[in-house]
């Protein structure tokens, strides 16, 4: 006899799978019950609900967000301090560019202080402050690695295939050099 899946992350991937094709508007408990090809009745079982399900995506979420980034800082090569800051937040913008409503989802949707779910976003944040370290140099680094932060969030918003009016100035390039003007 095959061993039974683990239904609440079969739920779970099934949750990720809707965000990924349909963005968060696709979300619902039926849906993602007939993806897992589950009653209606599970996913409400395991999680309390639409929201408990909503949290336990998320935190899965940003588990695969801090493995990105993680895997893109592991990646590299290059010892240069900002080029390490650089790649780091383009794998945050990318990561938000090819999962926009996992994205969405986990830094816009969500209202609960989970305890699991803040500590795994946490990590996300301990790499930034990891590869803004070198650029603190007597600066407040709570204030530089927040502006780093927003800067770099911003542009995952922005690039995450909204639309733009014609002659944007949103391009990649255009975030390195705004980085090079934040750490100076």
């Amino acid at each position: 006899m095959a061993p039974r899946p683990d239904l609440p992350q079969l739920l779970i991937q099934a949750g990720m799978d809707i965000l990924d094709e349909d963005g968060t508007e696709g979300l619902t408990l039926r849906r993602i019950a007939a993806r897992a090809g589950v009653s209606h009745a599970a996913p409400a079982h395991h999680f309390g609900g639409l929201p408990g399900l909503k949290v336990a995506i998320a935190t899965c979420g940003f588990q695969s967000f801090l493995d990105h980034l993680n895997a893109a800082r592991d990646g590299m090569s290059d010892s240069d301090p900002f080029q390490r800051l650089l790649g780091v937040n383009l794998a945050y913008i990318q990561f938000a560019s090819s999962r926009r409503g996992l994205f969405r989802l986990m830094f816009d949707q969500l209202s609960t202080q989970d305890p699991e779910l803040g500590k795994t976003a946490l990590g996300s944040y301990f790499v930034l402050k990891q590869m803004c370290a070198p650029f603190v140099q007597g600066r407040p680094a709570a204030a530089l690695e927040t502006a780093v932060w927003g800067l770099t969030h911003g542009y995952a918003a922005l690039n995450m295939g909204q639309r733009r009016p014609p002659n944007s100035p949103l391009e990649l390039s255009s975030y390195e050099a705004a980085l090079r003007l934040l750490i100076g």
